[in-house]
């Protein structure tokens, strides 16, 4: 089975494709120009992950809300859960940039971080 994807590891936009066999083991993987797409296309059939940012309740703050990142990239199949949870999070002002706002949110070992600040009201 050849699977075709465009890759996001940098600005050229390589239209790769890769070769796996019928246990979604990787074969062959051909169109990348640079070792990151090799790595990324790896990573994109086997384990798929994506940054996610979102933003988060604030109680007492100037603002209702704060805007947040994953730390790391979390898994794709887990990014509408993790968001769901995080949905469901009020935090207290003060919030500074880099506050933890969910520590290794669902198991999966990516901390959910504050993007910008929210003093208190």
């Amino acid at each position: 089975m050849v699977k075709d994807i465009i890759c996001v590891a940098c600005p050229m936009g390589c239209q790769i494709s890769v070769d796996m066999n019928d246990n979604g083991e990787i074969l062959s993987i051909s169109g990348n120009t640079c070792k990151r797409g090799d790595a990324y296309a790896r990573t994109e059939c086997t384990a798929p992950a994506r940054s996610l940012t979102t933003t988060v309740k604030v109680s007492g703050g100037i603002h209702p809300v704060v805007p947040v990142k994953s730390a790391q990239a979390v898994p794709k199949g887990l990014i509408m859960e993790c968001a769901k949870h995080i949905a469901s999070l009020e935090i207290k002002a003060p919030v500074k940039i880099g506050d933890i706002v969910c520590k290794d949110i669902l198991g999966t070992g990516v901390d959910i971080i504050a993007t910008n600040i929210c003093p208190e009201a």
